[in-house]
């Protein structure tokens, strides 16, 4: 499988997050990667980055797929440089952080135009025959 790439930019508000969901669900889909428990994991990752940019981003959201040999990388950007973080069981929300690592082999945050980009590299996709 070659490298394959996408990009979109989202509409701010309420309905980036599903907007987000049902056009990485169908190019995954289409780039065969098809799996359907993983799948379901890499909407659940992208609803937690595009709601977090939504709610604490500023700006518009660019959002970025990047399959190569089965692994994907999901980048979401936004205009705040704030970066996120993992919060202390007493805080309240914060739980994103702890869904996004239980779904990937690694994430992070890149420096992104004034604002950010969150990253996270998905773990590999079993329909893609490398194993998860």
């Amino acid at each position: 499988m070659s490298e394959l790439n996408a990009t979109l930019d989202l509409p701010l508000g309420n309905a980036a997050p599903t907007a987000a969901r049902r056009a990485v669900r169908h190019m995954l889909i289409a780039w065969q990667l098809s799996d359907a428990d993983w799948l379901d994991d890499a909407e659940l990752v992208v609803s937690e980055l595009v709601t977090n940019a939504v709610r604490h981003g500023g700006g518009c959201i660019e959002l970025s797929l990047e399959s190569h040999e089965g692994r994907v990388i999901l980048r979401a950007a936004d205009g705040s440089s704030v970066v996120p973080r993992d919060r202390g069981p007493h805080d309240g929300g914060g739980y994103g952080i702890r869904v996004i690592e239980s779904c990937s082999d690694a994430w992070g945050v890149d420096d992104f135009h004034g604002g950010k980009r969150v990253w996270v590299r998905l773990r590999a996709c079993p329909s893609a025959g490398l194993g998860g």
